[in-house]
């Protein structure tokens, strides 16, 4: 009976530990784009060219009239230069958004041409091209973004 005991006991703290280790490793990460690493940046240009540069523009200068909607009553791809919102995102918000799409971060209903590349690119190149983006704002955004507390 002892023995048995002993067993459902340390059958149970397995499921304990596996339960506590599954949460654990599920939970989302923060993810932090470093636009200093030049390997990153340069990494990640050939990926923004292939990925986003059709749309957002080559020099990340975005579509005309991007704040005006389109006859779908769609906006048109924004710039991710300094003259549009992108760098108002922290990391968090612009890594999700290009993995999974906007929906999480817009409001109910919205609909946008943004795909989601969670299939097509991997956690590294999102960063990558996070990164590219970031390194081609001035340093007045920097400082923008480092007051509000945005990584």
């Amino acid at each position: 009976m002892r023995r048995s005991l002993i067993v459902v006991g340390a059958v149970l703290a397995v499921a304990v530990v596996a339960g506590a280790a599954t949460v654990w490793l599920s939970r989302p990460r923060e993810v932090k784009v470093d636009h200093t690493d030049r390997a990153l940046v340069a990494r990640g240009e050939p990926l923004y060219q292939l990925h986003c540069a059709p749309c957002h523009g080559a020099q990340l200068e975005g579509e005309p009239n991007w704040t005006t909607r389109d006859v779908r009553g769609r906006l048109p791809a924004p710039p991710h230069d300094e003259s549009g919102h992108t760098w108002h995102h922290d990391d968090q918000v612009l890594f999700e958004v290009t993995k999974y799409g906007i929906g999480k971060h817009a409001p109910r209903g919205y609909q946008s041409d943004m795909p989601a590349y969670g299939k097509t690119m991997s956690d590294e190149d999102i960063v990558a091209t996070l990164a590219y983006i970031k390194s081609r704002w001035p340093a007045a955004v920097h400082e923008k973004r480092a007051a509000a507390g945005m990584n």
